[in-house]
């Protein structure tokens, strides 16, 4: 078996404990790279996406913290659209700072619960 690097044990420690406190709820993923952001709400039980987000459309552009709010707003809004109120918050492998934690704040302002 090969050694997982930190950011791979990271991401498996943190799904691990969100499968154990998500209940019912589906999950907000969140995928960053130097250009882009993703959001992702996935029902795990149907095991589909119910909505997404991310820089590569037209209203948010670039991979800052601005970008990171705008697909923030849009997957809270794109949630609100398939009637989901209340999501499990996966970082993945990533810190809960910078571009993640400013996409988390503006889920919240715009009315997903988490």
């Amino acid at each position: 078996m090969a050694k997982l690097s930190l950011f791979d044990r990271r991401r498996r420690r943190v799904r691990t404990a969100l499968k154990s406190r998500a209940g019912n709820r589906p999950r907000l993923s969140v995928h960053r790279t130097g250009r882009h952001i993703y959001a992702q709400i996935i029902d795990d039980a149907a095991g589909k996406t119910v909505a997404a987000a991310s820089t590569l459309g037209a209203k948010a552009s670039g991979a800052n913290v601005d970008a990171a709010v705008q697909v923030g707003k849009d997957i809270a809004a794109a949630a609100q659209k398939a009637g989901v109120t209340s999501v499990v918050f996966d970082r993945g492998g990533f810190l809960f700072h910078g571009r993640v934690k400013a996409l988390a704040d503006a889920a919240r302002e715009g009315g997903l619960e988490f």
